[in-house]
């Protein structure tokens, strides 16, 4: 059995709360399922990201980020503050705003309330809202507010949904509710890369952000060399391929480590996570930014690395694929992550809106890589309309901006080279130096010149 979890995020709120407190990272592990698709798979039951360290919730409104340091000791930011610290503005001013385009989420279980807190959430900081359309994939229970998975997911939901929409505004959602529970030996991570795969049969979505993972040391089969348990699951990917759909993972929020077969503790040495370490997806790693209430940087950005830390490193699964060849020397003969990052610190995490606790309503702080993938899913659909078709696979272009973005500013690759570094548990991680590491990836971005180059050089895509 191994354990799939969406990716760590953190909350921090409450004004209510004397002090912060933090839990540490938890995750169940997951149950059963058999293969739709080409031969038999683990059995998994999934997890949210929410069920990972829990600062305080809930406060009546958004505080400015001097406020939060001087109540909580981290700071908080609004989507205005990234679309400033993210150069999005010149974007928008020239009309990309994600119109025409579509984000795929694919998360268990939803939340009832996710029209409403996107509403909200929007109204909050002048920012037009959208309509969620929902896909129920399988059979999916009415929600209960006292079982903690579906709390936990519906969280998972929140976040994903609102930063998406954060960074394009009039791109289209299409969020996807999966049921976790046994459903005739299907369930888990097939379930859902069952529903990403009828998402892009049926020309649903331009991009896919996925909010969960699960270490590739805890697959069935792993200690043997045999990984045909996770090559089994990769038919969504692959189709996602085919048809120029881009598709998105959080890189995890265990720095070069990773959460062992109970969900509760980790490995001694260094591992890495499915999907995020699939040549066929573009691994988001996680950053801390050290903004003012303008959003403006008063430091260049570091490593994500707090009550968690980005996730990084060489999958033991798959060999290097051709786009990393420019960065061998890094990643050696191994596939590396994270390929890109973005905000994920929870010093320094985004303002969220939830009602779907009635016993926790109102404004959370929330970090974790789970919040750079959707962050990164609006990027994608700003660059699929600048270019007028569907970008698809990025690694390759991602790679190249990178390579030339040493002597050319215009790729809008923006390295992260702080000395920081993604160390946790006890198992030495990597650090953010010159170039490609295995602690952001490329590093970062300013978008009002990486949507045009994206848009420039990935292939032309229908």
């Amino acid at each position: 059995m191994h354990t799939a979890r969406p990716r760590p995020r953190t909350m921090a709120a409450s004004a209510a709360a004397a002090a912060l407190v933090v839990t540490a990272l938890a995750v169940a592990p997951l149950n059963g399922t058999a293969a739709a698709h080409a031969g038999a798979v683990p059995h998994t039951k999934v997890t949210p990201a929410l069920a990972g360290h829990q600062l305080v919730r809930a406060v009546g409104s958004p505080l400015s980020t001097e406020e939060c340091r001087a109540k909580w000791k981290l700071a908080c930011y609004t989507p205005l503050q990234y679309r400033e610290a993210y150069r999005l503005n010149p974007l928008y001013k020239a009309g990309i705003t994600g119109k025409g385009r579509t984000i795929v989420i694919v998360d268990s279980f939803g939340s009832p309330t996710i029209q409403h807190d996107l509403d909200v959430y929007s109204k909050q900081f002048g920012i037009p809202s959208t309509k969620v359309s929902v896909v129920k994939w399988g059979n999916v229970p009415a929600f209960d507010p006292k079982n903690s998975d579906m709390t936990g997911w519906a969280g998972e939901t929140t976040l994903d949904v609102e930063m998406a929409h954060a960074v394009a505004p009039d791109a289209k959602i299409v969020l996807v509710e999966t049921a976790v529970a046994e459903t005739e030996g299907t369930t888990g991570l097939p379930e859902m890369m069952d529903a990403e795969k009828a998402m892009i049969d049926r020309g649903i979505g331009d991009v896919i952000t996925q909010s969960f993972g699960a270490t590739e040391n805890t697959f069935p089969g792993f200690d043997k060399g045999d990984f045909s348990s996770i090559t089994n699951l990769r038919y969504a990917f692959k189709d996602a391929a085919r048809k120029h759909v881009t598709v998105l993972a959080s890189s995890g929020d265990g720095g070069a480590t990773d959460n062992t077969a109970d969900g509760k503790g980790y490995y001694k040495e260094r591992v890495n996570s499915w999907p995020s370490s699939d040549p066929l997806v573009t691994s988001i790693g996680g950053t801390q930014l050290h903004l003012n209430d303008k959003g403006e940087r008063t430091a260049p950005d570091s490593v994500y690395n707090d009550h968690g830390a980005g996730g990084g490193g060489q999958s033991h699964v798959f060999n290097r694929p051709a786009f990393q060849n420019s960065v061998k020397n890094v990643v050696g003969s191994r596939r590396g992550t994270p390929d890109i990052s973005m905000a994920a610190a929870v010093d320094g995490g985004a303002w969220m809106y939830s009602s779907y606790d009635p016993t926790a309503t109102g404004w959370d702080v929330t970090g974790g890589t789970s919040e750079a993938s959707p962050l990164f899913s609006g990027i994608v659909a700003l660059a699929d309309q600048a270019a007028g078709h569907r970008v698809g696979n990025i690694n390759d272009a991602l790679y190249t901006l990178s390579a030339r973005s040493s002597y050319d500013r215009r790729t809008g690759i923006v390295d992260v080279n702080d000395g920081t570094n993604n160390s946790y548990q006890g198992v030495t991680g990597y650090t953010a130096v010159n170039g490609y590491d295995m602690a952001t990836g490329v590093g970062t971005l300013d978008a009002s010149r990486f949507v045009p180059a994206l848009a420039r050089t990935a292939g032309r895509r229908g």
